[in-house]
């Protein structure tokens, strides 16, 4: 387990915590000692002379306040541990994510690395503070009264110590009997929160009458799992009891054999079936502390298995760009066991504006997020200023592309405080400025709130248009040198169309600019048109040059206008 726990962390955090485990044992040793010190205070006390145990009651009560400040030193070290080994976890398992490709977080990973982050992490990370001490002091204190016990009474040491293998093999057999079980619970816990996730979203389609069973079958199958979970670690539970309460009878009856046969003194027995009954305590505790610590080690392998994922590599010497003209050189790109881009090849120089359409899955979307290295390429090239984006820093890559999704993701804050995610060192002035080129004032303007709105979790306090607008203000806050627009307006009503089409021809002017779009007015201001068709480029060239081609383009854009053509 803490060789785990080193392997994921990372060995700046050894020295630390291999100096708690040394003191948590320490401490469970002087507890074992102390009691050591019964057997001469019962003597004493049932001797003639019951003042000579006085010097012993004051070595027993040192011996006591020296465990109490190991116990209060050595706890305090494993919250300490444990505090720092979680934040240090955070942000490396924040930057690795940042760092991963987009395609590596599918609809299920997304659930799964959002309990891992929450509740995993913390279960995991909790061994140093809350779950270290407890083991070690179940382990080490019963093995350091047995000695003290076999110091005073071979017989009664051995028959003690031959508990000690019966509790290991319950511990190993009660692991292996609940290692599937466990993971089956995980993975019906992970479906349950989808689910619930699911059934939130559905509120629209859940109230008209429908009900969501698939939320009932799943939360169901978690209370099965549990269940199973439960009656697995039962035995376990029942056995280690049963061993306990057995040897500390068995103890017992040795004991008063002894003590009949006068082999043993009276003091000596009592003080030893003390001893014994102190060993049951942290014995009977192994069970719960060793569910905690299953529990603990899953989420470990979970959290390692995240951490070895190959992220995207970084260049050993990233090139600088000189300029920023855009160029796919026979890309292919496979995802899902597909081919989605085959062999694409297009130039886009610095400063001009290319209009990428076609039918829906032609994968119009993915050579955007090429272009922004969410991917990368099975074949061929994706080069940025004639650069392969393979060979820029993905810090300087990021710095020159500002990207506006269809589906705006706002953080849960203020207008301002997303606005200001393009350039956090921006001024007062140049926020302002980016808020009226993209019509996001107008919207400031008529809410109560004005600048300091909160836009809600994913922005669902906001409209479409205005979540838009949101986003326009934020790449053109940022200033970059190339765009990238994916289907900005397909959704909006014709007023927020508008408004927004205005901000975009702002963000636009001057830019190196890529733009997705079904409906046809920003087409007509590109540069050049390609038209997109199962991953290939069926035609390419000015608007008016497909037109008189009469082929692909022409007819997509017959059907696309024909509404506003009959109007």
């Amino acid at each position: 387990m803490i060789r785990m726990l080193l392997r994921v962390l990372g060995d700046e955090y050894a020295r630390a915590m291999r100096r708690t485990v040394i003191l948590m044992t320490t401490t469970a040793v002087v507890e074992g000692l102390s009691y050591a010190l019964l057997v001469p205070v019962l003597r004493a006390l049932l001797g003639g002379t019951p003042a000579d145990a006085v010097p012993w009651l004051v070595a027993f009560g040192a011996a006591v306040a020296l465990y109490a400040v190991l116990r209060y030193v050595s706890d305090l070290s494993g919250m300490r541990v444990g505090t720092t080994m979680l934040r240090g976890m955070y942000h490396r398992l924040g930057e690795h994510l940042a760092r991963l490709p987009l395609g590596w977080y599918d609809a299920g990973r997304v659930g799964e690395v959002s309990a891992l982050a929450g509740r995993g992490l913390l279960q995991a990370m909790g061994v140093a503070a809350h779950l270290l001490a407890p083991f070690i002091s179940a382990l080490v204190t019963p093995l350091t009264i047995v000695a003290v016990m076999a110091a005073f009474d071979w017989r009664m040491g051995l028959a003690a110590s031959l508990a000690a293998p019966v509790v290991a093999a319950i511990q190993s057999r009660t692991a292996r009997a609940t290692a599937a079980a466990d993971a089956e619970r995980h993975e019906r816990d992970r479906e349950a929160g989808g689910r619930v996730i699911e059934f939130l979203q559905a509120q629209p389609v859940l109230r008209t009458g429908e009900r969501f069973r698939l939320l009932d079958d799943s939360l169901l199958d978690a209370q099965r799992a549990s269940r199973r979970t439960v009656l697995a670690t039962l035995p376990g539970v029942v056995g280690l009891t049963i061993t306990v309460q057995v040897g500390f009878t068995g103890l017992l009856v040795l004991g008063a054999y002894l003590a009949l046969d006068g082999h043993i003194g009276a003091a000596e027995i009592l003080a030893i079936l003390v001893l014994a009954a102190r060993c049951a305590d942290p014995l009977l505790s192994l069970s719960d502390i060793g569910g905690k610590l299953r529990g603990a080690r899953a989420e470990l392998a979970r959290l390692e298995k995240v951490l070895s994922t190959e992220p995207l590599p970084e260049p050993r010497e990233p090139i600088q760009l000189a300029h920023h003209s855009l160029e796919f050189d026979a890309v292919t790109f496979r995802h899902g066991g597909h081919t989605v881009i085959d062999e694409v090849s297009l130039t886009v120089p610095e400063g001009r504006r290319l209009a990428v359409v076609g039918p829906s899955g032609a994968g119009k979307s993915t050579l955007l997020q090429l272009l922004a290295r969410f991917y990368d390429v099975d074949a061929g090239a994706v080069r940025v200023g004639g650069v392969d984006v393979r060979a820029i820093s993905t810090e300087a890559l990021t710095a020159r592309i500002a990207v506006v999704f269809q589906d705006v993701y706002l953080f849960d804050g203020t207008i301002e405080e997303n606005v200001r995610l393009g350039r956090p060192d921006a001024d007062e002035a140049e926020v302002r400025a980016a808020a009226t080129a993209a019509q996001l004032d107008e919207v400031i303007e008529r809410l109560p709130g004005g600048w300091a709105t909160n836009v809600g979790e994913g922005g669902a306090l906001l409209s479409g248009g205005e979540r838009q607008r949101v986003s326009i203000a934020r790449a053109l806050l940022k200033n970059a040198a190339i765009v990238l627009l994916d289907e900005v307006t397909s959704a909006l009503d014709p007023v927020n169309e508008a408004a927004v089409h205005a901000g975009i021809e702002r963000l636009m002017a001057g830019r190196t600019v890529v733009m997705v779009a079904h409906r046809m007015r920003t087409v007509r201001r590109a540069d050049r048109v390609v038209f997109l068709d199962g991953g290939r480029v069926a035609e390419a060239g000015t608007h008016d040059e497909l037109l008189d081609r009469r082929g692909r383009y022409a007819d997509f854009w017959n059907i696309a206008t024909a509404p506003a053509t009959r109007a």
